[in-house]
């Protein structure tokens, strides 16, 4: 799932002026979010009965078109993203029948498939939950989203994967809410340790079928993944309330929009938020009972009310393409690509000839010894 927000420049007075969240404690982030989605519907209820804050239709068309214009209106500079679109990378999804992850995962003898993440199963055989995915490279879609930062769109990219491909086609940093996290770091369980490791130390002890232990308390090592059971990253609660208010354009890529909290998201945008859906199939639509009491905030494509909603019908990444070629970045899209796939297809090479990239090195010396052998 991709979705873009676009946020109007603030005034330098309101810059200054805007707080910052309170951070809420692990237990009870969740529940905050829950209490939000509750006067959320409230406040849908009244603005509904009492023909309260009714919202502009910003877009010209509701088609791909009139979103390529809007953003070349110049009234959104910045946008967020969030993604779940590596399964076009060759990453299997988790569901589908006979091509999911959970369909091909015989080999480990799981007890059931969704034991790969959870944690009691890990503490007892970790390297089935550690699937890897360095041998996959980013696609169009995660170069769009560097394109949007390169051109000082990118507000944030909220995203589902735990791939770290969007870290690989350049996001970093505060460009990424993570919201199931990411097997980019991994750290020590013990809560009187916690000692950071990166992806080569953890790649290295999965492809060695050892369990990754704490070199400096022996605990278990485990990936910054969310297994089932624990709590999204308290920056996903936080980063959410600031940032949707603010958002002038969302755009949803690759995703059902049935898991919650993160499909709730595209209700928190404003109402006058244009949303574009670019999908296989249209997702997130409003049920139409509760469309016409105004609840929800879900997809409106096809109603004689829908004013801001656009579904474009395509692979994420021949929707990314179409979108920039009406903004007259299509070339340079393809351009990038070109040239960030050749530059791991020749990393890979090197690796796979017995070397390491200097960065490699650099990254895994303080916490890993060489590997006994390569993969």
């Amino acid at each position: 799932l991709i979705v873009v927000f676009v946020e109007l420049p603030k005034s330098k007075e309101e810059e200054e002026v805007t707080p910052e969240p309170e951070e809420p404690s692990d237990d009870s982030s969740e529940e905050e979010a829950a209490g939000d989605t509750e006067m959320d519907f409230l406040r849908n209820l009244f603005s509904s009965t009492l023909g309260l804050g009714s919202a502009d239709k910003v877009l010209d068309e509701l088609t791909l078109d009139g979103v390529a214009r809007y953003i070349k209106s110049g009234k959104c500079d910045y946008s967020s993203v969030t993604p779940s679109v590596s399964t076009a990378a060759g990453i299997p999804d988790f569901r589908s029948p006979g091509t999911g992850l959970y369909a091909n995962l015989q080999k480990y003898n799981l007890p059931y498939p969704e034991a790969i993440f959870q944690i009691d199963y890990f503490k007892v055989r970790s390297s089935p939950c550690c699937f890897l995915f360095d041998f996959y490279q980013p696609t169009i879609c995660h170069y769009f989203m560097k394109m949007l930062k390169d051109k000082g769109l990118l507000k944030r990219c909220y995203t589902q994967n735990i791939d770290t491909l969007e870290r690989v086609a350049g996001l970093e940093g505060d460009d990424l809410i993570e919201a199931h996290g990411t097997f980019y770091t991994s750290h020590c369980v013990s809560f009187c340790c916690r000692k950071e490791y990166n992806l080569d130390w953890m790649k290295e002890k999965i492809f060695s079928d050892d369990i990754p232990r704490c070199d400096k308390c022996s605990s278990l090592v485990k990936p910054d993944i969310v297994f089932f059971g624990e709590n999204l990253p308290v920056r996903f609660f936080t980063s959410m309330k600031m940032d949707f208010p603010r958002c002038d354009l969302l755009i949803v890529m690759g995703t059902s929009l049935q898991v919650q909290p993160f499909a709730g998201l595209v209700g928190r945008v404003s109402k006058s938020c244009p949303r574009l859906l670019i999908n296989m199939e249209k997702a997130g639509q409003a049920d139409p009972l509760f469309g016409l009491l105004g609840f929800g905030g879900g997809m409106d494509f096809d109603s004689d009310k829908a004013y801001r909603d656009v579904a474009h019908i395509s692979t994420c990444d021949d929707g990314c393409l179409a979108l920039a070629d009406l903004l007259g970045w299509k070339v340079e899209l393809e351009e990038l690509v070109k040239q960030e796939h050749a530059q791991i297809d020749s990393q890979d090479k090197k690796e796979k000839a017995g070397g390491k990239s200097e960065a490699a090195k650099s990254s895994s010396a303080s916490v890993a010894p060489e590997p006994k052998k390569e993969e």
